[in-house]
């Protein structure tokens, strides 16, 4: 592969649109930029959390996802190209039950926290649910992959699972909600 980005400013969006994959001009808050700077937001975040996962299966997953993230940025940027595959929905979901399978279950709310390797997770997550509602939008103006949505909505999934199974590998319980707490 030849340089791709030989010059990193090229001016052209100055005028408050940018460029998509196929070459189409589009206003920077058009609904796709949207979805994919949320999704750059995410794979970002994920990134971070790379930061606090460095070994491992969590570690290959994690960059397993950032890979699949960059993709479905492409599928996003480049109308009638599809990246995201139901394999991507299934690879989630065999990951989420793997991690699922040695937690307790939850009879009640948890809140984002523990330990910090949790909390950036839960950030991520929380982030992907964003990027899921800007899809979601996006979808109703073209046509996008089915995959697409249910990759996001299976990765929230997933990241709340493994926020929960940072928090036991670090010894940290799950920040349980108590409705009935008293404010003093």
């Amino acid at each position: 592969m030849g340089h791709r980005l030989s010059k990193i400013y090229t001016r052209t969006g100055d005028d408050g649109t940018t460029g998509l994959g196929d070459g189409a001009r589009v206003t920077k808050d058009d609904a796709c930029i949207e979805a994919l700077g949320t999704v750059d937001e995410l794979n970002s975040l994920i990134g971070v959390l790379l930061c606090e996962v460095t070994t491992g299966p969590l570690m290959q997953t994690l960059t397993e996802i950032q890979h699949a993230l960059f993709d479905l940025g492409g599928e996003l940027s480049l109308p009638n190209h599809s990246a995201i595959k139901e394999q991507h929905v299934t690879d989630l979901e065999q990951a989420l039950d793997a991690l699922n399978a040695d937690l307790s279950p939850l009879k009640e709310f948890i809140l984002p926290g523990g330990a910090r390797a949790a909390a950036v997770c839960h950030l991520a997550r929380a982030v992907c649910r964003r990027a899921e509602r800007r899809v979601a939008s996006l979808s109703r103006a073209r046509d996008l992959s089915p995959s697409v949505l249910r990759y996001l909505n299976r990765l929230s999934d997933l990241l709340f699972v493994m926020a929960r199974s940072l928090n036991r590998a670090q010894g940290k319980p799950d920040v349980l909600w108590r409705p009935d707490r008293r404010s003093t």
